[in-house]
């Protein structure tokens, strides 16, 4: 190969990698969190007010927030920017992929209230229940929370589990990632199956 070649190729690579970095820096806030995974809302100081109206689907999983009002979520960072979710899963995604942004306050719902939608209240007031035989949004294993302990121990009195605080319960949320992924994936291939043979037939 022609020196004057190797130099025309050297060239156009270094301008790729330039390129290439240019697309990835854009592609991530100044924080680091990617783009596509930055809460879309404006900033919004008062968050828990018309939050089912405000973030009324999940950004991750498409639930409406309403019909799992009994698993809902909420985090509001430190610039204000908030995630309104469907359940502790997607909670567990929106702290992971928002690694730089620091959370001011997160929310879960007092499961055990016979409000509705179940009020939401910080998840540091909250007692959890984990692995109780009780249904939950997008885990197979089930984390509900209580504002009152008493409540979550007659809970657990009538349907196992093991009580615990907010953060022992969002690290068994990650622990059950994969296993809960797989099964949300097999669900909605099941689904989207029905739906095809629906309208075949």
């Amino acid at each position: 190969m022609k020196r004057r070649d190797l130099f025309k190729i050297s060239a156009l690579a270094g301008l790729s990698a330039v390129a290439g970095a240019a697309r990835a820096e854009a592609a991530c806030s100044a924080d680091g969190t990617p783009n596509q995974f930055i809460p879309k809302k404006a900033a919004d100081a008062r968050p828990l007010d018309n939050e089912l109206t405000k973030y009324a689907k999940c950004p991750y999983c498409g639930m409406d927030r309403q019909e799992h009002q009994r698993t809902r979520m909420l985090v509001q960072y430190s610039d204000d920017l908030a995630d309104g979710v469907c359940s502790i899963h997607c909670l567990s995604l929106s702290l992971g992929l928002n690694i730089d942004r620091e959370p001011k306050v997160i929310y879960g719902p007092d499961y055990a209230s016979t409000v509705e939608p179940r009020p939401l209240l910080p998840v540091d007031q909250l007692t959890y229940l984990i692995g109780a035989d009780l249904k939950h949004a997008m885990t197979k294993r089930s984390k509900h929370s209580f504002a009152s302990a008493d409540a979550a121990k007659e809970f657990q009195g009538k349907h196992g589990g093991t009580l615990a605080k907010f953060d022992e319960a969002l690290r068994e949320s990650y622990l059950d990632m994969a296993a809960d992924a797989s099964m949300i994936r097999k669900m909605r291939a099941e689904r989207r199956k029905r739906a095809a043979e629906q309208k075949q037939g």
